[in-house]
């Protein structure tokens, strides 16, 4: 409803209604404003008055509470009960008498000093102000428990009717809350003494959590605002002591604000009465030209099917509704023939594997399109509009994306991160685009994955390099040990020929070895790999596997312990497979054990299967790695020299194998250190899940 009698602001109907609203509006606030100011002056002045009437009656009760004390100074020096104590010189006496004129008298505290100037009795505070050295007269300052606080005094000599001189007398009243609570009562107005802008007596709850009074006459206290003046108490023995006499405001400010408001719901009120007569009254006027306002709009937002038609006896309004609607009919045409070429271009892109991104000069991106949307995980309404070295991370350099971009026609390789935290290298390749429009010209990026590429070309080179050491490390040995048996056979003892014998044995196990993974990897790779599975014994397998691997564990002086069930049932297996599968663990745990450690392997029985493992004493297997430990060309880290090098392919061959069984393969810490790889196989006569 609001929106149909306030539309566009062009329109007719806003302007008229924006007038009538404004012109309410300057009326009232002609008016009102200086109202509402002469109001507030008005408040000021009757609180100034207050003030000025409140700040005179305290400087008359403060002159009142002077005279009064000088008076019962007076009083109190002219008593003959005082004068024939101090003459006996009766402290006790003394002291007591001080007491009960004190009590009777309001007063705070009394001293008595002789002509010597040596205190006789004292009674109250002020005991640091009222010094023998002299009647003290006006305002002064003493500390009472740490405290500061503010005192009123007055001295009188002591004279006997002889007019001997006996001394003199000091009287005080403390100025603390329960004067300035008085005070309060006195002027009907909040007091507090102040000490260097300092509150420290005061009539009001909470002000003495105050710092420092405010400056410019005003503060509030607990949301109270206060109007105050201050009034200096003289000179001698001040020490900065003013009174501050402060009028409770807030009353005048709640019956200001609410002149304030009445004044503003009134002017809201006339408003709104003023905008919808004029809304009426430009609707009455201008409906013609709101409907065809209403079918422009409908172009605007690409919907020109709806005709443009519109009832009017004004001939203006209808040629323009004839003009438009032509314009309908060719814009309709034209869209149509932009939506197929638009659809053709979007096809294209999402069939395009690579990423396409546009940035504009700021480095925004400015498309992005479904390729890149499946490479880089961001959906394009998450990074439209954003930098592009926000979306893009280098993940090797600390430079940003946008100073690797390469120039047009050029192709570089950065490696970013993804959103979802993983690393890809993209192969990005940059070009130039220029509108055919006048609009600055942008930068294009087209861009795909190579992160696999990239790894395969890496582990191609980390497998040749560690295949040439495989192999170079056992024939270098086994050249030697055959260059040494030819050249002096005949002076060597036959302790020395069994140990190059054995050393040649050795070489040639573990290039057997290596040949036989390799095969199998590349018969797995190939999908040519198959096992034979049929009765087997187990035990059998293990010793051939051990007899195979003993001179290996004797070179490193490495026991092994094999720990079997009483009966060991028969498995279904491939022999020669699974022998392949424990040489491999046995030989893994020789490498990566210490010499003179212990491997143990042992055989549990349970659900149908055979669990055989193979543990040893070497430094483990990080639980982050062991997801890619049976996968090719995979290293686990360790700081063993011996396990330093090697081509990655046994542990997956181990794997295939046992997979190949319909078994399980996997790895456990061994408690005190070390690993325990286990597999299972299927005993004979038991079901096998496929």
């Amino acid at each position: 409803m609001i929106k149909r009698l306030i539309p566009d602001l062009h329109s007719l109907s806003a302007q008229m209604v924006v007038i009538s609203v404004g012109l309410v509006l300057l009326m009232a606030v002609a008016t009102g404003v200086p109202a509402v100011w002469l109001l507030r002056d008005q408040f000021d002045r009757q609180a100034a008055s207050q003030l000025e009437q409140g700040s005179r009656a305290a400087d008359a009760l403060y002159g009142a509470q002077q005279a009064e004390l000088h008076g019962l100074a007076l009083l109190l020096a002219e008593r003959p009960t005082l004068h024939r104590l101090m003459v006996e010189g009766d402290a006790r006496m003394l002291t007591d008498y001080l007491a009960v004129l004190g009590a009777s008298t309001t007063l705070d505290a009394i001293r008595v000093c002789d002509s010597a100037e040596r205190e006789l009795a004292w009674v109250g505070g002020a005991a640091d102000l009222m010094g023998c050295d002299g009647p003290t007269t006006g305002f002064a300052l003493a500390r009472e428990d740490g405290t500061l606080q503010a005192w009123l005094l007055a001295g009188h000599d002591v004279v006997t009717e002889g007019g001997r001189d006996l001394g003199y007398v000091i009287v005080g009243r403390a100025l603390d809350d329960r004067f300035a609570s008085r005070m309060r009562a006195e002027t009907g107005l909040e007091h507090t003494l102040l000490v260097d802008g300092h509150p420290i007596a005061t009539s009001l709850e909470g002000r003495l959590s105050m710092a420092e009074t405010p400056t410019g006459g005003r503060f509030e206290l607990d949301g109270r605002p206060f109007y105050t003046v201050l009034l200096a108490l003289g000179e001698q023995g001040g020490d900065g002591l003013v009174a501050e006499v402060a009028l409770d405001a807030s009353g005048l400010v709640v019956a200001e604000r609410r002149l304030i408001g009445s004044w503003a719901g009134g002017l809201v009120l006339v408003a709104g009465l003023a905008s919808v007569l004029a809304a009426l009254l430009a609707r009455r006027i201008g409906r013609p030209l709101a409907e065809l306002a209403d079918a422009a709009t409908l172009l605007s937002a690409d919907s020109p099917a709806h005709s443009v038609a519109v009832e009017t006896g004004v001939r203006e309004v209808a040629l323009v509704a004839e003009a438009l609607e032509g314009a309908r009919v060719d814009l309709e045409r034209t869209l149509g023939e932009l939506r197929n070429e638009k659809a053709w271009t979007d096809h294209l892109l999402e069939a395009i594997v690579e990423g396409i991104v546009t940035l504009d000069r700021l480095g925004q991106i400015t498309f992005f399109s479904q390729g890149a949307e499946r490479i880089t995980g961001w959906r394009r309404e998450e990074v439209l509009g954003h930098p592009c070295d926000e979306i893009f991370q280098p993940a090797e350099t600390e430079q940003a994306f946008s100073e690797l971009i390469p120039p047009p026609g050029q192709r570089h390789k950065i490696s970013v991160q993804l959103r979802d935290g993983r690393q890809a290298v993209l192969a990005v390749t940059g070009a130039r685009l220029v509108p055919p429009v006048s609009e600055p010209s942008r930068v294009a990026l087209v861009f795909r994955d190579v992160s696999e590429e990239e790894a395969f070309r890496r582990l191609l080179a980390h497998f040749l390099a560690n295949i040439a050491h495989e192999f170079r490390t056992p024939l270098s040995a086994q050249a030697a040990a055959v260059e040494l048996l030819m050249d002096q056979a005949p002076d060597l003892s036959p302790a020395e020929i069994q140990e190059l014998l054995t050393a040649l044995h050795l070489g040639v196990l573990g290039l057997q070895t290596l040949v036989d993974n390799l095969l199998e990897s590349a018969s797995i790779e190939a999908g040519r790999f198959r096992v034979a599975p049929r009765a087997a014994s187990l035990d059998r397998i293990i010793a051939e596997a051990i007899r195979t691997i003993q001179p290996l564990l004797n070179k490193h002086h490495q026991r092994l312990v094999i720990e079997l069930p009483a009966a060991l049932p028969t498995v279904v297996a491939d022999p020669r497979r699974v022998g392949q599968v424990l040489i491999n663990l046995l030989s893994n745990a020789v490498k990566y054990g210490p010499d003179g450690g212990e491997i143990t392997v042992a055989v549990a029985l349970g659900g149908g299967e055979a669990r055989v493992s193979v543990a040893d004493q070497g430094p483990g297997v990080p639980a982050e790695e062991r997801a890619d430990l049976f996968r090719r060309f995979a290293h686990p880290s360790t700081s063993n020299d011996r396990a330093r090098y090697g081509i990655g392919l046994g542990l997956s061959v181990v794997k295939a194998v046992v997979e190949a069984h319909r078994g399980r393969i996997g790895v456990d810490d061994r408690p005190g250190g070390g690993s325990i790889f286990w597999f299972t196989l299927p005993l004979e006569g038991a079901k096998v899940n496929e």
